[in-house]
């Protein structure tokens, strides 16, 4: 996907949330259990950046506004990440062996081990009850993660990677790190307006080095395989 095609989608998406919440004043529902399991691991792919002051005043912010919210599920700004490719749904016990197949994985990674990738012009991408923060990727992570996304498909984890990306394009088109996570149909009108008082900045670039690994849904616990 082009870096106007991703400027694109990324404003209709915001339009289109805006729809859905002029429609919906209210949180909705409140959903049963979390988004993803607490606990368990997947394996992803991804950087783990620096957080700039401008993301961390952000995310300071967001978790001002919501501190007494049991629905709210903030990023904590040691899991701030960018996730490349993710690759299975959580899986995996912390302390569970993984198969044997896994030696395929890692080879098949080691032609991007450590490549160092840039996302930039960060800016919020809002969705009906989750919060994004959403970049343009240069030239080279697009075509490298399409790779990567087909060596996978041709390999023994093929079945695992369908099943993480079900119902959704593979690759997924967003380059985004998840900053709020509403345990609701919709998010809260003072989240709304947090939201589109920030819809125009720019949040500057990220950079990181990829790596591969175990993790759990919001990368708070990262145990890289090579």
């Amino acid at each position: 996907m082009s870096s106007m095609s991703l400027q694109n989608l990324y404003r209709s998406t915001n339009e289109n949330t805006a729809a859905i919440w002029a429609e919906n004043a209210g949180i909705g529902e409140i959903k049963r259990g979390n988004y993803y399991d607490p606990v368990r691991l997947a394996l992803a792919s991804g950087i783990q950046p620096q957080v700039s002051s401008e993301v961390s005043r952000l995310i300071g912010g967001l978790q001002q506004l919501i501190k007494d919210d049991p629905l709210a599920d903030v990023l904590p700004e040691e899991g701030f990440h960018f996730t490349f490719l993710p690759l299975t749904p959580p899986l995996f016990n912390e302390n569970e062996p993984l198969p044997q197949k896994v030696e395929e994985l890692t080879k098949i990674w080691t032609g991007f081990d450590a490549e160092r990738i840039v996302i930039r012009d960060l800016r919020l991408v809002a969705l009906p009850s989750q919060l994004l923060l959403a970049g343009i990727p240069d030239s080279p992570a697009i075509a490298m993660r399409q790779s990567f996304c087909e060596q996978v498909l041709d390999s023994h984890w093929k079945a695992e990677l369908q099943t993480r990306h079900s119902g959704s394009p593979l690759p997924a088109p967003f380059w985004h790190s998840t900053l709020l996570r509403y345990g609701a149909d919709f998010l809260p009108a003072s989240v709304r307006q947090f939201i589109i008082e920030r819809l125009a900045v720019n949040f500057g670039d990220v950079a990181g080095e990829l790596k591969l690994a175990r993790v759990n849904y919001n990368w708070t616990a990262c145990y890289p395989l090579s």
